[in-house]
């Protein structure tokens, strides 16, 4: 068995922030966010797919790869972390300048999508963890794969 890739995206929260999405969750490196980005779950990211390294993008363009998307939010009275687990699809290019969306769905589009079939959505997240969001608090999105 061989050690997950790993990519640590920062980034936070933003007063709109809802997290009332069925289907996907977002980070985006945008500074602005308004209250129709209901996927949206932190802004101001300090990296787009674009930057994950090419071993860390290659691992995630097979069906066979688990990724696993950790976000660790800290909060003003706790830190709160939720695990999503998805997996790779051959249609992961990784290459978007902006921003980064998982889906519970099989979809990919051409540069956005950095997982598939994930077993929890924006709307799935803890309430606590939400709320912490749109107060503005830091957010760190660990993304591993496991070829």
């Amino acid at each position: 068995m061989t050690d997950p890739l790993v990519e640590v995206v920062c980034a936070r929260g933003h007063e709109h922030v809802s997290a009332t999405h069925a289907s996907t969750f977002e980070v985006t490196t945008d500074d602005w966010l308004t209250p129709a980005g209901d996927c949206i779950l932190a802004v101001e990211a300090d990296r787009a797919p674009r930057d994950f390294s090419p071993a860390f993008r290659d691992a995630c363009a097979t069906t066979d790869a688990t990724i696993t998307a950790t976000i660790t939010v800290a909060g003003p009275a706790a830190t709160h972390t939720e695990t999503i687990v998805g997996r790779g699809d051959p249609g992961l290019d990784l290459l978007d300048d902006r921003s980064m969306v998982a889906r519970t769905s099989a979809y990919t589009d051409d540069t956005r999508t950095i997982l598939v079939d994930a077993d929890a959505a924006a709307a799935d997240l803890d309430r606590d963890l939400v709320e912490a969001l749109a107060g503005g608090a830091p957010v760190e999105l660990r993304l591993s794969v496991e070829p």
